[in-house]
């Protein structure tokens, strides 16, 4: 077994591809349209799926937001460097919500970035010791 996907529905799916790509640094790597269904799936990652997991977004016809719940918690990327990840981030428009720094009661370095649908994803750095 291994991990393919994680799914996350969005609101507005060409701003959420245009976060995932060019903030994120991520390749969009199919999209398609499912008109009997009304909704279009959008598969953005790091790396081709036959090897990599990756996030799947799915856009709901209609839909333009989603009430995020409290048993959500984030998706976590390695960074070589948390400080210069978020500076580019910050710089190509995305919201950091946690500064970089230690983890709170532990020393791994790690911040916080939000997409266009308020989800959290976590910046790590790769020397990780919590």
């Amino acid at each position: 077994m291994r991990l393919l996907h994680t799914m996350l529905r969005v609101g507005d799916l060409d701003q959420s591809i245009a976060f995932y790509t060019e903030v994120l640094g991520m390749t969009l790597l199919r999209r398609k349209d499912y008109p009997d269904g009304q909704f279009t799936l959008a598969f953005v990652g790091y790396g081709d799926e036959a090897h990599n997991s990756v996030i799947e977004l799915t856009h709901n016809w209609g839909v333009d937001s989603y009430e995020l719940g409290t048993g959500y918690g984030h998706i976590a990327l390695e960074v070589e460097d948390v400080y210069r990840a978020c500076e580019d981030i910050r710089s190509r428009g995305g919201k950091i919500t946690r500064e970089p720094g230690p983890m709170k009661h532990g020393s791994s370095i790690l911040a916080f970035v939000e997409d266009p649908d308020g989800y959290k994803v976590e910046l790590l750095s790769p020397k990780r010791s919590d």
